[in-house]
């Protein structure tokens, strides 16, 4: 499964345009694989990560991941221009900011409707459904291969400001650890990574503003992550020794938050 064992693997990555997605691009590129990168509707951002891939065979696979037909046809796209996926990385969600806040005391009750389904429709049924899709795929080209799930610290710590998204990737992550159970037959391994905060562009304006020195401190290191560590530590878990951690979900928080 590494790329010194398969040539060139063919690898999707949802969430591409920026941040952790576009770190995670970059990564699989430079080690030979070709990717497929996804986006919802920032074309810009796609095409500026897509121009950076080193190596051949990449595309770009536009697609809203909140309808089920749109899943379906991100996952037979890169299918196709890649000629098979062997590696799903879901990363794209509909993450943390001020806009999207919705606790409970201060959020009337169609807002936090709205933002329940606004949530869950990408974090959690657009990862489910295109999961379903490509693994279908895989199982079907008999070859194995490896989904992994961008979670998130906020699963164990809790996310009062956005319960929904917090919620999200507690079932996403329990998700990975259902299908590791039912795709570990077919060669087809599932783990999930749990960031805590990491610099990306969407948080540059809390880590720069009066929040930035609380928000670093919450690691003994003192600091955030980066893009690129998340990164690193998905390429590994795509790699043919990472088959053992088939169901790990592994915490990339810097020590922010340890859970038993």
């Amino acid at each position: 499964m590494t790329a010194e064992e398969s040539d060139s693997r063919g690898v999707l990555v949802t969430g591409a345009s920026k941040g952790i997605g576009r770190a995670v691009a970059l990564a699989f590129a430079a080690r030979g694989d070709r990717v497929a990168v996804h986006y919802g509707s920032d074309t810009d951002a796609a095409r500026r990560t897509l121009s950076e891939l080193p190596g051949g065979g990449h595309l770009l696979v536009p697609g809203d991941l909140s309808e089920p037909d749109g899943a379906q046809a991100v996952a037979d796209r890169a299918e196709e221009g890649l000629g098979g996926v062997c590696v799903l990385v879901n990363n794209a969600a509909v993450g943390t900011t001020q806009d999207n806040a919705h606790p409970v005391p201060t959020t009337s009750y169609s807002d936090w409707q709205r933002a329940w389904e606004t949530s869950f429709a990408v974090n959690v049924f657009g990862a489910a459904n295109l999961t379903f899709c490509v693994t279908r795929k895989m199982i079907a080209a008999a070859v194995g291969g490896r989904v992994i799930n961008v979670g998130s610290r906020g699963a164990f710590r809790g996310e009062p400001e956005h319960p929904a998204y917090g919620a999200g990737k507690a079932a996403l992550q329990a998700f990975g650890q259902s299908l590791a159970l039912s795709l570990a037959p077919h060669g087809i391994a599932v783990t999930s990574v749990a960031p805590g905060f990491t610099a990306t562009e969407r948080v540059a304006d809390r880590l720069a503003g009066p929040a930035g020195d609380a928000l670093r401190a919450q690691s003994p290191f003192g600091r955030v992550g980066s893009p690129g560590e998340i990164a690193e530590a998905v390429v590994y878990l795509a790699s043919g020794p990472a088959e053992w951690a088939s169901g790990a979900i592994l915490d990339l928080n810097g020590a922010s938050h340890l859970r038993m």
